[in-house]
């Protein structure tokens, strides 16, 4: 049994309702909500503002945290293990806490151009909207359970 690597996850909310997805940049097609690692000694929190920050442009005053759930967990497909410059192990899979956020009024754009880059595109949807086609298979189930908790939304797979 191997570790899992904390993360957080954010739920960006327009005022219209509508839920922010981005596309990956260097894998089209490919659509998730901004994410990533929570570094040694950072507190959930503290890792969803510079998540948001660094992915996607956003600063802790554009938007303001709503709730949070979790652990979501899912393990990353067999021989593809994450490595971290600060932790000696592999990890397995990924523990994930979702942040479900309010865009603030007057707040309509993100900023991609970050650095590294991440992401090609964004795009606003109504949460009914997201297709479970655009997740590789080892994160539909978390993906189906988080749509469920936050939005009511039951996510099936189109055959």
């Amino acid at each position: 049994m191997g570790e899992y690597r904390p993360n957080v996850a954010a739920l960006m909310i327009n005022k219209d309702g509508y839920l922010l997805i981005c596309e990956r940049l260097l894998n089209p097609g490919a659509w998730q909500f901004p994410q990533g690692g929570v570094n040694e000694g950072e507190s959930l929190e503290t890792a969803i503002l510079r998540e948001v920050e660094e992915e996607i442009g956003l600063k802790p005053e554009n938007y303001k945290i709503e709730r949070s759930k979790g652990l979501y967990r899912y393990d990353f497909p067999l021989g593809t293990h994450k490595k971290e410059a600060s932790h000696k192990a592999d990890f397995v899979g990924q523990e994930q806490t979702y942040f479900l956020c309010q865009l603030n009024d007057g707040m309509t754009e993100v900023n991609l151009m970050q650095e590294p880059r991440e992401f090609g595109a964004a795009k606003w949807i109504q949460p009914n909207e997201f297709e479970l086609g655009w997740l590789p298979d080892f994160k539909k189930q978390t993906y189906q359970k988080v749509m469920r908790d936050f939005f009511g939304v039951e996510l099936a797979e189109v055959r």
